[in-house]
Formats: C-alpha cells, sequence, structure tokens
C-alpha cells in the first residue's frame, strides 16, 4: 500500500513510464489502483521512430505487471519521508 498512496499523491504530474518491452511512454498521471495499474493522459513516445503507431494515442491504460520503471519528478519526491514510511511498513511486516 506504501507506492499505491505514493503514486496517488502524483495525480497530475508527468511521469515517464518505461515497460517491460523497452517502451517509454511520458505522460500525465491521470490514475493508479491498488495493483499499480496506471493511466496517462497526453502520452507521448521517447522514441517514436520506433514506436510510430504510438504518435496518434493520446491516453493509454498501463497495466501494472508490465511496468519496469516509473520516473518521477524530481522536485515532488520528498525521499525522506518515502524512506521513512518504508523502514516503518517493512517493520510492521516482521511484527506479523
Amino acid at each position: 500500500m506504501l507506492f499505491y498512496s505514493f503514486f496517488k499523491s502524483l495525480v497530475g504530474k508527468d511521469v515517464v513510464v518505461e515497460l517491460k518491452n523497452d517502451l517509454s511512454i511520458c505522460g500525465t498521471l491521470h490514475s493508479v489502483d491498488q495493483f499499480l495499474n496506471i493511466k496517462l493522459t497526453d502520452i507521448s513516445v521517447t522514441d517514436p521512430d520506433k514506436y510510430p503507431h504510438m504518435l496518434s494515442v493520446k491516453n493509454c491504460f498501463i497495466r501494472g505487471s508490465v511496468v519496469r520503471y516509473v520516473q518521477l519528478p524530481a522536485d515532488e519526491c520528498d525521499t525522506q519521508l518515502l524512506q521513512d514510511a518504508a523502514r516503518k511498513e517493512a517493520v510492521q511486516n516482521r511484527q506479523r
């Protein structure tokens, strides 16, 4: 739930999602669900020559299991807060 909450706080921000098939999609994060499925709006691909069929696509839904990386805006990430939350969640999981 840590990452889900974190991504929910980034709705409306520009992100780059790299998929396992090496396709990178830039866009505005519209929504995310508990399975980390992502919906992007106003998308563009980083390599339009390799994926010309993606030029006409404006919005997309990305299944969470095909995501390799999500590049976030550096000014939107409070890394200290994220690290503290990860530590707290790890401690809670060990106590179970």
